[in-house]
């Protein structure tokens, strides 16, 4: 007969170490901001001109992502420096992404006091329509003339970003798990 024996927890074997284990702070607090600012880069740097007007505004989405998921990690204010960043990469007018990830973040904290618990599919409903809102109202801040053939070049680009949505928020739950992941530290 085969002697079974019992696996010890993996908490006591962290103990038995001797290594404190715990998330780097450094790590902690860079990476939600550097994601997003990776997101306002990814379309400018990656994508060719043609492909432009289809590319959703990723570092939008991403703080969108982080919000959602996270709602006490980002401050109210991230969206001032933020937008600025996409401001100046994006090329649209100073102060639009500014005004609307400020606008985004204030919405999403009224949203997170009167609902405070949601489920995936509520969370993706709530990003749709804050990039349909974000999308338009960079249309109309950006001073295009808002026309019929206007608004029905952006179905695509919307069409883009509800899909891709739910693979940034399974992105930012990973770079989460990292973002909290225990690193070794002898002492």
């Amino acid at each position: 007969m085969i002697d079974r024996r019992a696996r010890p927890l993996r908490s006591a074997r962290y103990r038995s170490s001797g290594i404190n284990r715990e998330a780097s702070p450094l790590r902690a607090l860079t990476v939600p901001y550097a994601s997003i600012l990776a997101g306002s880069l990814l379309p400018v740097l990656l994508l060719q001109a043609d492909v432009m007007p289809l590319s959703p505004p990723l570092g939008f989405m991403m703080l969108l992502a982080w919000r959602l998921m996270r709602p006490g990690l980002l401050p109210i204010w991230a969206g001032v420096p933020l937008g600025l960043f996409d401001d100046c990469i994006s090329g649209q007018p100073i102060g639009s992404a500014v005004f609307l990830w400020s606008l985004a973040m204030i919405a999403l904290e009224y949203l997170e006091q009167r609902i405070p618990w949601r489920g995936f599919w509520q969370d993706w409903f709530t990003a749709c329509l804050a990039i349909v809102t974000y999308i338009l109202a960079a249309m109309a801040l950006s001073r295009a003339s808002v026309s019929t053939p206007l608004l029905v070049a952006t179905v695509p680009q919307i069409m883009v970003a509800a899909v891709l949505y739910p693979l940034l928020a399974r992105l930012v739950s990973r770079l989460d798990r990292f973002r909290l992941a225990r690193t070794r530290r002898i002492g």
